[in-house]
């Protein structure tokens, strides 16, 4: 058993297929069109980091209830955690590429950790070995 996807609400496909693939390096795995339950078209669109896991689908918001849950998915927590091998490297080169951190790099007992927003606002973690920055 293992967890799949995870759904990211967002305003639009292709800012965010940009943001996952171009600024955190994430794969574009699948982009299909599709249609919501009531025969609206929509795409299926899914990224996953480099090497497979967990995978995200990326859904754009499907009338207004929905669009007020863009960046509001865990209300304000950190609600996604993206590890990596060199915390110092990924976090110059996404600081370079405009993401918003919203909490500094500090360590951890559990290694390095600042807070960023994805495009649609979500807080992120980026996670790191005890040692960078």
């Amino acid at each position: 058993m293992r967890l799949d996807l995870v759904t990211i609400v967002v305003e639009e496909y292709d800012p965010a297929i940009a943001f996952f693939t171009d600024v955190l390096g994430f794969d574009l795995v699948e982009d299909e069109p599709s249609t919501t339950t009531d025969g609206q078209p929509k795409r299926w669109v899914v990224v996953r980091p480099p090497g497979g896991g967990t995978g995200l689908l990326i859904a754009r918001a499907d009338g207004e209830h929905q669009r007020e849950a863009i960046g509001e998915q865990v209300k304000g927590r950190v609600g996604f955690f993206l590890q990596v091998d060199d915390f110092t490297a990924t976090y110059t080169r996404m600081t370079a590429a405009g993401v918003e951190f919203v909490r500094p790099p500090r360590s951890e007992v559990y290694g390095q950790v600042a807070v960023f927003k994805d495009i649609a606002g979500n807080r992120w973690d980026l996670l790191g070995p005890a040692s960078g920055v």
